[in-house]
Parts: C-alpha cells; structure tokens; sequence
C-alpha cells in the first residue's frame, strides 16, 4: 500500500477514514493503544540474548509487538552531544524501540525490557524522547517542576536537560505549552 507520509500518520493512528486534518484536533481520539520503550546499546548485544527473545515474541501468538533496532554512528558521531537538544550521538551502536498494542500484554512487554537491562545503557538508561515511556516520569497534571521532570528529563537529554531548563524559561516561562513530559520552566 502506498500512500504519503502524512496518510501514513492517519492510518497507523487507526483513525477512520478521515481527512488528515484530523491530526490537527487535540481531542480525537483513536482506537489505537500501544506501549512503547526505549533504549541504547553501546556494546554489541550478544546473538544469544536476541534468540532468547525469540519465545517472548512468540508469546503474543500474532498479536501486535515488535522491536525495531535503528543504526548509528558514522556522520551522527561527529555532531557533540551538546550541539542540538538531542544528544544521544557517538558512543551509541544502535537505538531499540519496542513496542506492543495490547493493555493485556504490558506485564509480559515488562518482562522483556528487564530482560534487556544488562546489555543497555545505563547510569541512567537512556531513553529516545519521540518515544514517550510515561513509567519513566509524568509531570503533576497542571504543573511542572524541576525536581520531578528530571527524573524523566535527563534519561531522554542527559546533560542538555538543564540548558533546555534555561531556555524553556526563558521563551515560556509560565508553561503555557505543556504535555506529560515537557521540559520545565525554573520561574
């Protein structure tokens, strides 16, 4: 099936078949739940810890779950961990996301991610931040505060959370655009 990205947006949301404006209204809702965790290898990760996932996959008996490895290095290596926002750049093989649909299945989607500790990065495990993991921290409904923020805030950008601490309030230092895990302002 081919189709344009944006389309692509609509349909992996499992919105009907709705224009792609419908991206543009905050309360849609979909009948689209997933789960989805993150995590960086800067190591190889043994052949034998991937086939010993092999019968955790074979769990969900064709039910949504999956796992995408997504390459690093060679012009990423070059670019400072300070230089954008996103700082997760040399020293990284590959990133991991996975992911899985199913409410009844997060217990097991649990165990996998503890399965994987050992071969992850750690002091802190590192997580992608497009791939919002809410069990790593959320902010309180209305506010946020530094103190809670970083527990999430520097798994996703390390040492660039507090310039992005400086800058958010800075630019919107009464946090008027605000999500479960946006940065926050210090006013």
């Amino acid at each position: 099936m081919e189709m344009s990205w944006i389309r692509s947006v609509v349909y992996f949301a499992q919105f009907t078949t709705e224009p792609t404006e419908i991206l543009l209204d905050r309360t849609a809702s979909t009948k689209s739940y997933f789960k989805v965790k993150s995590d960086y290898a800067k190591e190889p990760i043994p052949e034998f810890i991937f086939k010993g996932m092999g019968p955790m996959f074979d769990e969900y008996k064709g039910r949504f779950a999956y796992m995408n490895l997504v390459p690093y290095g060679a012009r990423i290596d070059e670019i400072p961990e300070t230089e954008t926002p996103f700082p997760d750049r040399a020293g990284n093989i590959y990133s991991i996301m996975c992911a899985t649909g199913q409410d009844k299945e997060i217990t097991h989607f649990e165990k996998l991610h503890r399965y994987m500790t050992s071969f992850v990065s750690k002091s802190p495990r590192e997580a992608y931040v497009n791939y919002r993991d809410l069990d790593i921290g959320v902010n309180d409904k209305d506010k946020t505060n530094y103190e809670q923020s970083s527990i999430w805030g520097f798994k996703y950008y390390k040492k660039n959370f507090e310039k992005l601490v400086k800058v958010k309030s800075l630019i919107d230092p009464h946090n008027f655009f605000k999500h479960q895990q946006s940065i926050p302002s210090t006013v």
